[in-house]
């Protein structure tokens, strides 16, 4: 079974564009066709893997439920399905945000939701 939450790791222009509605996708996830999100277990090796030595990133809490049939699970690194949004994510639908923090053993804070 798929969690209900998934993740979104943002630049600060892309998350001030998500606050203004206005966020249609980072570069990889417009050039791919849909936006990428991580769960919680894939998040840190997420921000590793593809945004190594950036600072200034934010991790929004996005609720699965509302995208309904626009999201689809995928296949990607080592055989793990991850969540993809075919279509547009809208600050509505972010249950959370924060700037990305770590916790002493590395692994990326979660925003606190709820």
């Amino acid at each position: 079974m798929h969690p209900t939450t998934a993740y979104k790791v943002l630049t600060a222009e892309q998350m001030a564009a998500l606050e203004a509605n206005t966020f249609k996708g980072a570069p990889v996830d417009l050039a791919d066709g849909y936006i990428h999100l991580s769960t919680a277990d894939q998040l840190t090796e997420t921000v590793d893997k593809h945004f190594a030595g950036q600072t200034d990133l934010y991790v929004a809490a996005v609720d699965l439920a509302t995208h309904g049939k626009a999201i689809r699970w995928k296949e990607s690194r080592g055989g793990a399905e991850f969540p993809h949004l075919y279509g547009r994510l809208t600050l509505e639908t972010v249950v959370a945000y924060s700037p990305l923090e770590r916790e002493d053993d590395g692994s990326v804070r979660l925003p606190v939701t709820g």
